[in-house]
C-alpha cells in the first residue's frame, strides 16, 4: 500500500502518493528557477544590450536548453526537497 499525503491546490485538497507530490514539488522548483533566470537575463538585456529584451529571450533560451543547466536545476531541486522532508522527519522523532 502506497503512503498517501495531502496535496493542496487552489480550491482543493487531494490525497496523492508521496512520490507524486515530491515529484511535483521538484518540477515546481525547476520551473520557478527557470522563471527567475528568465527575469534576470531579460532584465539585464533590456538595460544593457542594443537588441532589447528580445535578445535577452534568445540568450535565455540558449541557456535553458543546455542539458547541464537543466540537470543542475533538477538535481538541486531534488536534493533540497529530499533534505527538507528528511529534516522534518528527524524533528518528529
Amino acid at each position: 500500500m502506497v503512503d498517501k499525503t495531502i496535496l493542496v491546490v487552489p480550491g482543493k485538497t487531494l490525497s496523492v502518493p508521496r512520490p507524486f507530490k515530491r515529484t511535483l514539488q521538484v518540477i515546481a522548483a525547476v520551473v520557478l528557477t527557470a522563471a527567475v533566470a528568465l527575469a534576470i537575463v531579460v532584465g539585464n538585456a533590456f538595460l544593457v544590450a542594443k537588441g532589447g529584451s528580445l535578445s535577452g529571450l534568445d540568450i535565455w533560451l540558449a541557456f535553458i536548453k543546455r542539458s547541464d543547466i537543466l540537470a543542475t536545476m533538477a538535481l538541486t531541486a531534488f536534493v533540497t526537497t529530499m533534505f527538507l522532508y528528511w529534516q522534518r522527519e528527524q524533528e518528529r522523532k
